[in-house]
């Protein structure tokens, strides 16, 4: 199994353009949805816990009631990877179809 690296600095700024809404936020990548209602959000949640599990990648979220927040980083490469990315991308598409 391949190493994750951490990226640089200008790697993640280079990589927010590809996930709109995306923060970087206390060296976590970040976002914080907002839905109708706390069933969309729960919904919402119970397809990205679906998502994470099958890459092996959890994220780090809250949830009050219409809102969760979700920050990602790879703690084996002890920062933001490209693997955080990968699955901001695929969250923001779930997101979209809520």
């Amino acid at each position: 199994m391949a190493t994750v690296q951490k990226l640089t600095a200008a790697e993640m700024t280079s990589r927010l353009a590809e996930v709109p809404g995306w923060n970087i936020i206390d060296g976590k990548l970040q976002q914080t949805f907002t839905f109708s209602s706390f069933v969309t959000a729960f919904g919402f949640m119970s397809s990205v816990a679906l998502l994470a599990e099958a890459m092996g990648h959890h994220p780090d979220w809250s949830n009050v009631y219409n809102r969760v927040t979700i920050a990602l980083t790879t703690h084996d490469a002890g920062g933001i990877s490209a693997l955080d990315f990968a699955l901001a991308k695929k969250i923001a598409d779930i997101a979209s179809g809520q």
